[in-house]
């Protein structure tokens, strides 16, 4: 029993990391261009976001898994389960990234750019040495609520066919009919988040150093 959940849980922590590289990254692009003073650019990102936050995660990866075979007859594969999976999750899950990250940059005192300016700093310089150190500071709790969702999240990849930890919990209680693998499945996903909320309070505490 142990066995079989442990792989599914190695595929739900690829899903977790894998989402996480692709997703906040993409997201302080999304920020940016939802910011952008260019104003179809603008409303173009606005409409993206509106789209990923209006609509079931679930049925996102339902359109992203097959569309490929509707819209251009591509066969589809246990590859390409995995893979909309992972697609699904980052388009997503950048879209709250980027709320985030806008909420964050548009907290940050104007005074502090224009001062940075006068200093010398481009606009790059800006952004990475006075504006985002402080951004991370505030929007880490927030930051914090979604990474944890995004583990409890991993379990709707079952719906297209991913043998993650879910799937393997489910499987094993109808052939053994026992919720302990629902139990232990559980159990790995409280010990896991339990992990990233002491990752999150370390990193935290050491970003104390900025004060609102």
């Amino acid at each position: 029993m142990l066995g079989i959940l442990g792989e599914g849980f190695i595929v739900t922590l690829k899903i977790f990391f894998l989402t996480l590289v692709g997703s906040l990254p993409l997201g302080i692009v999304v920020a940016l261009g939802r910011m952008c003073k260019f104003k179809p650019l603008a409303l173009l990102v606005r409409l993206y976001i509106s789209i990923m936050r209006g609509t079931p995660l679930m049925l996102q990866m339902f359109f992203i898994y097959f569309a490929p075979y509707y819209i251009f007859g591509i066969e589809l594969s246990t590859e390409s389960k995995f893979s909309a999976t992972i697609v699904a999750f980052i388009i997503n899950y950048a879209a709250y990234f980027a709320e985030i990250y806008r909420s964050g940059i548009q907290s940050i005192p104007k005074g502090q750019i224009e001062a940075a300016q006068v200093l010398g700093y481009s606009r790059m310089q800006t952004f990475v040495k006075i504006v985002l150190p402080q951004v991370v500071k505030r929007i880490l709790p927030a930051m914090g609520n979604e990474i944890i969702t995004l583990t409890k999240d991993t379990s709707l990849a079952f719906a297209i066919g991913v043998a993650e930890m879910f799937s393997a919990a489910k499987a094993l209680v109808a052939s053994q009919v026992s919720m302990l693998p629902f139990l232990i499945a559980a159990l790995f996903y409280w010990v896991f988040n339990l992990l990233i909320e002491v990752v999150l309070n370390r990193v935290e505490k050491k970003l104390d150093y900025y004060h609102d």
